[in-house]
């Protein structure tokens, strides 16, 4: 294989569009309903009363939770606009969001009113379920400091130095409705509805302060010790093993003294929305599938090894291999995706699922975006993938105890 443009149509791009013709006639457009609704019970009932009272993470520290966290099952990111131009109301949200996701974190629910006249504060869907493993992790996006020009709260001397909007790509497909925002919040958990939960609270605090701008849930087993897959198949993030270490994490994750002050122990935060061609993988060859990643599908062994975390050859790999591509780069980052489904394509009758590529790291502009650029152009997922949303948030510090989210930007 080689790196020269491929002319014609390859036997891949002949199986995306029978998959696409004959999918919808095999399955229809709600064949897979029950499928779905099946899977969802299945892993549902894989949870007891007894783990579902697992560890609470700590939400006060050095760096925000839900980095750096061993994976938890669940995710929803979702990102707010602000509605409000007044910055003491801005403080005011944060303040009560922080007060909300330290709760959460812990497993409590807010305390309702005595009057049974008013509405209940706390919606109640996660009572006796613990806490679950929650984390809530806030990043800031571009338009949070400089929207159509404007200074919105007098911050943009303090913007971080790579924050930006990730510049557009060959071949992806961004859906501007689904990208971007001025606030993201990543709430993570090992039960969905605990995790829910928490972004319901969370919104509606937001209410006449901030309007949600999009939001996304994704799922992910992790076994115990080993690297999770992705829809493909494929282990998902091996590359972090070499980021466990606190002088690595100094090096690659965390932000330093180049940064506002209020940004010194945070990161960045990338997200991009991939859907997977999901019907014309499954009727690919193992070959193939395994040439496009350049390791081995059971094992996650690189190409000419035999065990995944082996050191890798680029050499033995295909030219347009993904693992080759994103290695030839020499940049690490940690990767925290997920995967999701949004049920069946109405156009096609296909599987509409796919990954969301969550990475955190110190320097976009060095670590993500080169090696965006590179797999943009070369990679051969490109022929099973597209790229669909796009974001960049900076993630602030972690909280001490006493202090609101991004305390320091503000009164730093």
């Amino acid at each position: 294989m080689s790196d020269e443009p491929k002319k014609g149509i390859t036997r891949r791009e002949m199986l995306k569009w029978t998959a696409a013709a004959g999918t919808g006639l095999v399955i229809g457009a709600s064949g897979l309903a029950p499928v779905f609704n099946w899977m969802e019970q299945k892993g549902e009932a894989r949870r007891t009363h007894e783990n579902a009272e697992s560890e609470t993470v700590a939400f006060h520290g050095v760096h925000q939770a839900g980095i750096v966290t061993p994976q938890q099952t669940f995710v929803y990111l979702v990102a707010f606009d602000l509605s409000t131009d007044r910055r003491s109301e801005v403080i005011a949200l944060l303040k009560n969001w922080t007060v909300l996701a330290e709760k959460f974190a812990k497993g409590r629910l807010e305390k309702n009113p005595g009057n049974q006249w008013l509405p209940p504060k706390d919606t109640g869907e996660s009572l006796d379920l613990g806490p679950a493993r929650l984390t809530v992790t806030f990043g800031f996006g571009p338009s949070f400091f400089i929207n159509d020009g404007k200074d919105r709260y007098g911050l943009a001397a303090k913007k971080p130095k790579h924050l930006k909007d990730i510049p557009r790509m060959p071949r992806e497909a961004i859906d501007a409705s689904k990208s971007g925002g001025d606030v993201c919040v990543q709430v993570c958990a090992d039960d969905k509805q605990v995790a829910f939960h928490a972004v319901r609270g969370l919104i509606n605090e937001a209410v006449g302060k901030a309007t949600v701008r999009w939001m996304q849930e994704g799922f992910l087993s992790v076994p115990d010790g080993k690297t999770p897959r992705n829809l493909f198949g494929f282990k998902d993030g091996t590359a972090n093993r070499s980021l466990t270490s606190r002088s690595a994490q100094e090096t690659h994750l965390w932000c330093g003294s180049d940064e506002p002050g209020w940004m010194r122990g945070g990161t960045y935060m990338a997200y991009r929305k991939i859907q997977m061609f999901l019907d014309v993988w499954d009727r690919s060859s193992i070959k193939d599938q395994e040439d496009t990643f350049g390791r081995k599908k059971e094992s996650g062994a690189p190409y000419g090894k035999k065990h995944e975390h082996d050191p890798v050859d680029l050499q033995r790999m295909p030219a347009d291999a993904h693992v080759r591509l994103a290695r030839s780069t020499g940049q690490q980052m940690l990767r925290r995706g997920y995967s999701y489904t949004d049920g069946i394509d109405p156009k096609t009758g296909a599987i509409n699922a796919g990954l969301l590529f969550i990475s955190f790291q110190r320097n976009p502009d060095q670590q993500f975006i080169p090696m965006l650029r590179l797999l943009s152009d070369k990679d051969a997922l490109n022929e099973y993938t597209k790229h669909i949303a796009s974001a960049m948030f900076a993630c602030p510090r972690g909280i001490k105890k006493g202090e609101y989210i991004a305390q320091a930007l503000f009164e730093g």
